[in-house]
């Protein structure tokens, strides 16, 4: 956990328009600055940059936040990560919650490591240029210099211990501690990589964090990758992530292949969207990165036994981190290919109508599991709804779990709610609609996009008084933010951050939008507040007459309480004065 405090400072120094231009070129539209969205296809700019409230919003797909969610957003990061990231441009140390500072010695080793991966890129880069056999090798699988240099390849020359060349401490122990060397029983040190051409895995920072090495000659292991380390967790990364940003939001879809050298011959054939598993089946931690910047995840392995099972691994991994407006699809290549040989013997427009024809997921799974059952049996029938119970329960979403529980139905035989039962699935019901409110949403509306140009003002808010609207829990929300914060609320982007995760997040970020919409008086805020509370304290009292008359009506004057005849008396009085 962050503390709030640091979260606040760090919006504080961190300008946005700065950030987003640094990314996405923006122009000045008025008040505001304007670019096509980072995040969605468009010809005419609908992404709005405010200097003054320090966020962004687009009208187009509805991309919304802080500098931080940018960040997460644009670079695939967690939120820890991109408020670290924030800090390290801001010149910021980020503070634990309990006010210790991380390990500084962690952070040294980190940025020591990270040195080190540098060095020994750059040594495999020299190497390449100078080995006749690894320019020859990346020739003859049509590998361009322009793609060698977007990718970062280099050579591993043969030898044991080539890298003293470049670390004349070879014994030093963040050779080990980086994966670049092993220590056998003996205590002798030789280099990881040897006679293999070295593919650079570089984080969303840009900072080389592994290696992948692909065998030359004969030998096995045909790939090698560096070892999990402090910089390396298989399980999280995804090798040609940064050099794939720009083609992801280009075409809203990820390609998820099994090994780089299959990306890096995608890339070199014009299909600049694809990324790879490093080592390690598809993890939720992969397709939630993903799924972040795209729509649409196709998973493209190869065509035999092996990238089939890798391709079931993958749909298990994957449904946890489904959404409804999210969808994953599969290609199957013939069994003798894999997206390298296939698309240098048939092209990339045979690939490209392979992505776009990719089986879906909802397909891909009632196929698989139908294979495993006899669906001519009762028995058969009633394995194919066993199987398919742990995936159904995996499934976040509502719309996609219906729509397999019918066609589950279908195909064994039982009935729709049957099968529901028996996977223990809540039967979907309808939401019943809203109440209609008896006051005008119009007023509280108001409050709220006062509060947000003014976070001050949300202290004064005058809980009790505030109608039962879509918008008041929200202004209750805000109220106690600001009364409680340590310092004085000072944007809307403090507040946005301390928001996140909270049930009021979607209609504060939905008013938040209008901020850049519709005019405001910046000077008559205070007044226009002032004014809208009594609006409210008027429209109040006309309630509270109502009632208490309707029930004098109903019962007599007498059955009011003493102090509900008070408040009668005092409603009268006050509707006899103003008229």
């Amino acid at each position: 956990m962050i503390p709030d405090s640091f979260i606040q400072d760090l919006l504080a120094r961190v300008d946005i328009v700065d950030l987003v231009d640094g990314y996405v070129p923006l122009k000045k539209a008025g008040a505001n600055y304007a670019a096509c969205c980072p995040f969605h296809n468009e010809k005419s700019p609908s992404f709005t940059v405010s200097p003054t409230k320090q966020f962004y919003h687009c009208f187009g797909c509805g991309a919304h936040g802080t500098a931080i969610s940018f960040v997460m957003e644009y670079q695939g990061l967690g939120f820890v990560d991109a408020v670290k990231d924030l800090a390290t441009r801001a010149g910021m140390q980020v503070p634990e919650s309990e006010g210790r500072s991380f390990n500084d010695e962690k952070q040294g080793q980190t940025r020591t490591l990270i040195e080190v991966m540098a060095r020994a890129a750059q040594y495999y880069k020299d190497q390449l240029k100078r080995s006749p056999k690894a320019i020859e090798y990346c020739k003859k699988r049509g590998l361009s210099g322009e793609i060698a240099a977007r990718y970062g390849m280099g050579y591993a020359p043969e030898g044991w211990q080539n890298l003293q060349e470049v670390f004349p401490n070879y014994n030093a122990d963040e050779l080990k501690a980086a994966g670049l060397v092993i220590e056998n029983e003996a205590g002798r040190r030789y280099d990881r990589f040897r006679d293999r051409l070295m593919i650079p895995i570089i984080n969303p920072k840009g900072d080389i964090i592994a290696f992948g090495g692909r065998i030359i000659d004969q030998g096995e292991p045909k790939y090698l990758n560096s070892p999990e380390t402090p910089l390396f967790e298989k399980g999280r990364e995804l090798f040609g992530l940064p050099q794939a940003r720009q083609a992801l939001r280009e075409t809203d879809t990820a390609i998820v292949t099994e090994g780089y050298m299959d990306v890096i011959a995608l890339a070199q054939n014009g299909v600049g969207n694809a990324v790879a598993t490093l080592g390690t089946a598809t993890t939720a931690t992969h397709v939630t990165k993903l799924l972040r910047q795209v729509d649409r995840v196709v998973f493209c392995f190869d065509g035999d036994n092996a990238g089939r099972k890798a391709a079931w691994r993958a749909l298990e991994n994957s449904l946890e981190a489904l959404a409804d407006n999210k969808r994953l699809a599969f290609i199957f290549l013939p069994q003798e290919h894999d997206p390298d040989s296939y698309i240098r013997e048939f092209g990339k427009e045979q690939f490209d109508r392979q992505v776009t024809q990719a089986m879906p997921l909802s397909d891909f799974l009632l196929r698989e599991l139908a294979q495993r059952c006899d669906l001519t049996s009762s028995e058969g029938k009633a394995q194919l709804i066993y199987e398919a119970k742990p995936l159904l329960l995996k499934l976040p979403t509502p719309l996609l779990r219906l729509q397999l529980v019918k066609r589950l139905a279908e195909a064994s035989g039982f009935v729709q709610s049957e099968v529901e039962r028996l996977c223990e699935l809540k039967s979907y019901t309808p939401a019943a609609p809203p109440k209609a409110k008896r006051t005008a949403p119009s007023l509280t509306r108001n409050l709220l996009r006062i509060v947000l140009h003014k976070p001050k003002l949300a202290a004064q808010l005058p809980i009790d008084l505030l109608p039962d609207t879509p918008e008041r829990p929200a202004l209750i929300r805000l109220h106690d933010l600001v009364v409680g914060a340590s310092q004085e609320a000072s944007s809307y982007a403090a507040l946005r951050e301390q928001l996140r995760g909270l049930p009021e997040e979607g209609i504060i970020e939905n008013a938040a939008s209008e901020l850049l919409a519709l005019p405001f008086d910046e000077e008559g805020a205070e007044a226009e507040f002032r004014d809208t509370l009594e609006k409210l304290q008027e429209g109040g009292q006309k309630r509270a007459f109502a009632e208490l008359q309707a029930k004098a009506q109903q019962f007599g004057v007498a059955g009011l309480s003493a102090a509900e005849k008070q408040a009668y008396i005092q409603l009268l009085t006050n509707r006899g004065n103003r008229s």
